[in-house]
């Protein structure tokens, strides 16, 4: 359940907003949602990677991964295959953290609220 409304909401949100809106999305899904503490890591970081690997293949197919392969040269490395694979990395390894929090967050709140 965490991994279908984190791959949805960052699929429409990441239309309008900057790709910085997995956090949010990752720390407040799986905050509210997120049953266990290996859910809410695998769950956003399975989901941004299957959700940004596909972005960047359905963008870069049709040009010929000309783009990538610019930003490739530019970075220092020899195929556009392996800034795919960073950047699909990073963005799994971002939400993953914040889906981590957020779930973290909403344990220390629970454990506030039944100490007092």
């Amino acid at each position: 359940m965490v991994f279908i409304v984190i791959l949805i909401a960052s699929f429409l949100l990441q239309m309008v907003l900057p790709w910085w809106v997995i956090v949010a999305i990752s720390f407040a899904t799986c905050g509210l949602i997120g049953k266990t503490a290996k859910i809410s890591l695998w769950s956003p970081f399975f989901a941004i990677l299957l959700l940004w690997l596909g972005m960047a293949l359905f963008k870069s197919i049709p040009n010929q991964h000309l783009l990538a392969s610019r930003v490739a040269e530019m970075i220092g490395v020899k195929s556009w295959w392996i800034i795919l694979v960073l950047s699909t990395l990073l963005g799994a390894f971002v939400a993953a953290v914040s889906g981590f929090c957020g779930y973290h967050f909403r344990k220390a709140v629970l454990s506030k609220k039944t100490n007092d």
